[in-house]
């Protein structure tokens, strides 16, 4: 047990002069086992490393029996070194063999020792290795231990990046083993087809010197290397085809916080006063910082954590003098990016001329990288296998950004199969261009109206290319996420009028706050909750800190100042809540006329407020909420989530329910008789409006207004131009009555036979 404020400092020199031998690497080993079980007064200390990609071996021991050094083999996952490989998190135990983890391997006489400490020895992100420490009594390790224990795996590191333990056929036998495989299966985060070559994003950099006897000096060079990092995204942000995107800029406001975070700076400074370089400094802390949000709850903060990860390389890239856009300099033409995950601001160093498609081992819909590739209009699949990272540099590569296929050196039927798709797509692409300024009108004359979802400034640009009649649904929320603190009213102003501004005069439709669930905000404290989805949300949050809505509310009216302003609240679940939230409208109405009693041209000329309909509930509650709306708008993923009882994040329960089922189409048939009996707008917002199969359902029971994502207006636009409304309405009347899972074979067939483009 460490119980002296220096003993880490003690235990990093002797390291250094372990380090520093001319011992070969297994008497290395050898000796820092022996050093950190005496460090640590702990009876076992033992070291594992990975063979061919998926096997652990013991390398060396203190304490354990010596025949079983090369001899005791654990598969990933096996066991509790296997399971620190398998999560890459460290592991405190007072009695391990409790732990349904636990195995006995006869030959290391392991089964008199209680206690278990055990770390990932990392390699660019990678895991090669688990050190740990065992005792006989029943004890937890301090948290100061395994800060310690941490500090020697990453040195342990070292010894795997000389390759003294490995001879080179083991270390390149499973990026030989992998090249076999060609084609990969992920999710689809930024839509589009292409084909080029493999480009390995710059790796992680790899700290080759952990131990300093020159504190003052590293810091120093830390503090330079700040600065530098700070210039460079400040000239990022500057630059001239970033700084008039809405997104990228919020998104690199965000981006730089992190970088000037002080809290960060003092973190990387008190390890470096325990003996670190300043680069083994931000690497440790950033593996704390690792450790921590992998095991928060919260998806919004857990995807922060590429963010970091990019920073941390960043600042390292500075540390070392290495230029920070090496891996972009020399870029191929159509250069597809492969990689474990990456930044927002990795991706905007790319020359985006040269730059066509991005492959990523992890990653989310939701991470910032993805929204900035689709905002740029660059193909991007995530979520694939681990064996993904092994395939080689200058590979031919397709990605399928429809159906989150990517295909590595495909067979030449395959590669001419897509290229014909890739000209096909464009082809299409140019057809739905053509549509631009063409009604959305069947072929027996009923026009439905196509308006676009938008969050962010670059989304209004969607406007313009799809021509589409205004905005359904602006959501609000994503302002507030990339803020530190409550924005304030002016910046908030601002950046609606922005919005109204660039909408031309076409209507936009903006719903109020809607965070909470997998949308956290930093400035707002929440408690864990179980069903974040269901819980203390939107609207709920918003009655319970009325200075949210009041603020945002405020902000609405000025930003609208003569022109229209369309609100609407989120996750309203009884008429009178849509009543408590209109009465918070009413008193700000109230106010502003107050404020602007002299200049009516400060005032919104017309105000609508209307509801989210998501919550079952409020279905039998339409009687008595119509009289009181302008407009409905229904919000079709959540009430199809909460309809059928099912989380739609839940990937086991990916498909199991279709919104063109009988039962779901017949209660949004209700809504929409239930609004046209009441005269009240009705639009369909969300992702089952967007798909060509799915709008062409809607349509058919009574929707005549879809807001839906830019890149499905063409799609959808094509599909109701090539459709007799009369014919599928009279179709798919005859089948609502029947008990069938989905209706989604038999309206493909339909169109089929009917030549609607689907």
């Amino acid at each position: 047990m460490i119980s002296v404020n220096n003993a880490p400092r003690q235990l990093l020199r002797r390291l250094h002069a372990v380090m520093a031998s001319a011992s070969g690497a297994e008497q290395r080993l050898a000796e820092i086992v022996r050093l950190v079980a005496n460090n640590m007064i702990a009876e076992v200390c033992s070291v594992y490393f990975m063979r061919g990609g998926e096997i652990l071996e013991l390398f060396a021991t203190e304490g354990l029996k010596k025949e079983a050094v090369h001899n005791t083999r654990l598969r990933i996952g096996e066991g509790l070194v296997g399971h620190v490989a398998a999560t890459g998190l460290p592991l405190n135990l007072s009695n391990a063999q409790k732990h349904p983890k636990y195995v006995y391997r006869v030959e290391t006489g392991e089964e008199i020792y209680h206690s278990f400490l055990g770390v990932p020895v990392l390699r660019s992100d990678k895991v090669v290795g688990v050190l740990v420490v065992q005792n006989k009594t029943q004890r937890q390790y301090l948290q100061e231990e395994k800060e310690s224990l941490q500090t020697v795996a990453m040195v342990l590191a070292e010894l795997v990046a000389s390759g003294d333990l490995f001879n080179p056929q083991e270390q390149q036998g499973a990026t030989l083993e992998r090249a076999a495989t060609a084609r990969f299966e992920g999710v689809v985060f930024a839509e589009g087809m292409a084909e080029g070559v493999v480009v390995f994003h710059e790796p992680k950099i790899e700290v080759v010197k952990h131990l300093t006897d020159n504190i003052p000096l590293e810091k120093k060079r830390l503090d330079e290397a700040l600065g530098a990092l700070q210039k460079q995204i400040d000239d990022m942000m500057s630059a001239e085809d970033i700084s008039h995107q809405g997104d990228h800029k919020e998104i690199l406001d965000v981006y730089m916080l992190f970088a000037r975070d002080k809290g960060w700076r003092s973190k990387i400074e008190d390890i470096i006063d325990t003996g670190l370089t300043a680069e083994a400094a931000v690497e440790k802390v950033q593996l704390n910082n690792r450790a921590r949000m992998q095991k928060m709850t919260d998806p919004y903060l857990r995807e922060r954590l590429s963010d970091l990860d990019d920073l941390a390389n960043r600042l390292n890239r500075h540390l070392m003098g290495l230029s920070v856009t090496a891996a972009s300099e020399n870029l191929p033409d159509k250069a597809i990016l492969v990689a474990q995950n990456m930044g927002p601001a990795d991706l905007l160093d790319y020359d985006r001329e040269k730059l066509c498609g991005v492959i990523l081992r992890d990653g989310s819909q939701t991470a910032h990288v993805s929204i900035v590739a689709r905002a740029l209009g660059i193909p991007m699949v995530g979520q694939m296998e681990e064996a993904l990272l092994h395939v080689a540099e200058g590979e031919r590569v397709i990605i399928n950004g429809i159906q989150g296929v990517v295909y590595f050196s495909p067979q030449p039927e395959i590669l001419q199969s897509y290229r014909e798709n890739i000209e096909s797509r464009k082809v299409l692409l140019a057809e739905y261009e053509a549509l631009r300024n063409q009604p959305a009108t069947t072929l027996d004359g009923v026009e439905i109206e196509l308006l676009i979802n938008a969050g962010l400034s670059i989304d209004m640009e969607g406007l313009k290319r799809t021509g589409a009649s205004g905005v359904g649904l602006f959501r609000t929320e994503f302002q507030f996420m990339v803020s530190a603190s409550l924005p304030r009213v002016g910046p908030q102003t601002k950046f609606y009028r922005d919005i109204l501004n660039s909408a031309e005069g076409k209507p936009v439709v903006f719903r109020t706050l809607d965070i909470g669930g997998d949308k956290p905000v930093s400035f707002l404290k929440r408690d864990h909750e179980a069903n974040p989805a269901l819980g203390w949300r939107a609207i709920r949050i918003a009655f319970d800190r009325p200075a949210l809505l009041r603020y945002q509310v405020r902000a609405l009216l000025e930003a609208a100042a003569d022109k229209e302003l369309n609100i609407m609240f989120p996750m309203i679940s009884d008429v009178s809540e849509f009543k408590m939230a209109k009465e918070i409208l009413n008193k700000e109405i109230s106010r502003h006329k107050l404020h602007h009693a002299n200049n009516a041209a400060n005032l919104p000329k017309k105000i609508q407020v209307g509801t989210m309909l998501e919550v079952p509930a409020l279905i039998w509650q339409l009687d008595n909420l119509l009289p009181l709306v302008d407009f409905i708008s229904i919000g079709s993923n959540d009430l199809m989530q909460f309809f059928f009882a099912y989380d739609r994040e839940n990937s086991k329960l990916s498909g199991r329910y279709d919104a063109i089922s009988p039962a779901a189409l017949s209660m949004l048939k209700f809504i929409i008789d239930k609004c046209n009996e009441y005269n009240v707008p009705i639009t369909l917002c969300g992702e089952i409006g967007g798909k060509p199969i799915t709008a062409l359902a809607m349509i058919a029971i009574g929707f005549r207004r879809l807001s839906i994502a830019p890149s499905s207006v063409g799609p959808v636009k094509m599909m109701i131009r090539s459709m007799d409304l009369s014919t599928i309405e009279a179709y798919l009347g005859g089948l609502l009555s029947r008990s069938d899972h989905s209706l989604r074979g038999m309206l493909i067939d339909f169109a089929k036979d009917h030549d609607i483009k689907i």
